[in-house]
């Protein structure tokens, strides 16, 4: 092999940290798989005055990416499309002041002397506003800004924001409504329902457009993979890409996680296709470099001092379990996963204790548990950690590729 194709092989591994990212949302749109019915539905929020939107659903489905390309999606139009992230700590006022501060305009005053000519001037919208923000200071500025763009304010991480700046973002998105300005808000957040989310929300039921966001479809996971190889010159056999599809639980983050790992691992044997026995390297490279939090999570939850424990066996086939479209599932859903697992029979009466201190501190915890005795229902409370205790079962040897198809 010559140097210049070993250069070739390490250029395009390299290149590949750039197409499929993991740990970051995506940002450009010819990377950005799926979505076209929630696109579509914000795409008619942002055409229509006085529409509002909110864009829900589980951690890690890729609300964030939808939100970072949205604005090519109106790339006929003059946008300005600001996105901001909220925290624990933020007001109404900071939140509008973090939106405003990615915000630039200039303004023109002719200058004095024989040669006139207009002098420019930038500044910040956030330079405009006063210390203490109302909806109605909003309202205002969001009427002068719409006469030069099409304003597409994206507030992400919603669900952090305590329950008073949520009650004036509610009362913002009113105003707005009833005086039909030609800007829209777009509010993300991790949530079930929309009313999770925002107190007051039936005063703003009309004005505000619900987008949930479920899990990736097999195709949408498969879109990512396709799109990925194709910008790096790479190839995927239909097994293997099955079978990433499978792992990733409709989880863009674990899509993109053996994305790069089976291609980094395909181009290290110097091919550029890959196979179902590279994606077995990819889940051990994609275990070894887990986050820390997520290895830690899942420690904690399975430790025993026994040894015949079947803690580990549990909570992989609460992971295989099925669920319904909001991830929950019942004790009667782990029941065939457990058998496969472990070869044997286990009625719920055996392992209903396991599910219940997965829902306990001393465990985590690492479930979730809603509903009434005997009707209860439980998913994961950080839904990456489903795809990566599959990945440790088949680490493992507690199950085989094979459960997976």
């Amino acid at each position: 092999m010559s140097e210049l194709e070993e250069t070739e092989y390490e250029i395009t591994a390299i290149q590949a940290g750039r197409v499929f990212t993991p740990t970051s949302p995506i940002d450009e749109r010819s990377l950005f798989s799926g979505r076209s019915q929630q696109v579509r539905l914000i795409v008619d929020v942002v055409n229509q005055k006085g529409q509002h939107a909110m864009l829900y659903g589980e951690r890690g489905v890729g609300k964030t990416s939808l939100a970072n390309v949205l604005a090519s999606f109106l790339a006929s139009q003059n946008v300005t499309a600001p996105r901001v992230n909220c925290d624990s700590l933020d007001t109404f006022s900071s939140v509008w002041k973090k939106v405003f501060e990615q915000v630039n305009l200039t303004a023109t005053k002719p200058t004095r002397g024989l040669n006139v000519t207009d002098e420019v001037h930038s500044y910040k919208q956030a330079d405009t506003l006063p210390d203490s923000v109302t909806p109605d200071t909003i309202r205002k500025v969001l009427v002068r800004l719409s006469q030069r763009t099409l304003p597409i304010i994206v507030i992400d991480e919603f669900d952090r924001l305590s329950e008073r700046p949520r009650r004036a973002f509610a009362d913002t998105i009113k105003t707005l409504s009833d005086h039909a300005v030609d800007a829209t808000i777009v509010l993300v957040g991790v949530a079930d329902s929309v009313e999770q989310l925002i107190a007051e929300h039936q005063s703003v039921e009309r004005a505000l457009v619900q987008v949930r966001m479920p899990r990736m479809s097999p195709s949408e996971i498969d879109s990512i993979i396709d799109k990925g190889l194709k910008r790096l010159g790479m190839t995927i056999e239909a097994g293997a890409k099955h079978r990433i599809a499978k792992l990733s639980q409709g989880l863009p983050h674990y899509a993109h996680l053996l994305g790069l790992h089976a291609s980094r691992a395909a181009l290290d044997n110097r091919s550029t296709s890959i196979s179902p026995q590279v994606i077995e390297e990819a889940v051990d490279r994609s275990i070894s470099g887990a986050q820390q939090s997520i290895r830690s999570h899942y420690e904690y939850a399975i430790r025993s001092p026994r040894k015949d424990n079947l803690f580990a066996d549990v909570l992989l086939s609460c992971a295989l379990a099925e669920t319904n479209d909001l991830g929950f599932f019942a004790a009667q859903d782990v029941r065939q996963p457990l058998r496969k697992i472990t070869k044997r029979q286990y009625e719920i009466p055996t392992f209903a204790q396991h599910l219940n201190e997965f829902c306990e501190p001393k465990r985590g915890p690492i479930l979730q548990k809603t509903g009434s005795k005997r009707l209860y229902r439980y998913r994961f409370l950080n839904p990456l950690l489903q795809p990566f205790i599959i990945m440790q079962g088949l680490q493992s040897s507690r199950i085989l590729a094979a459960m997976l198809d």
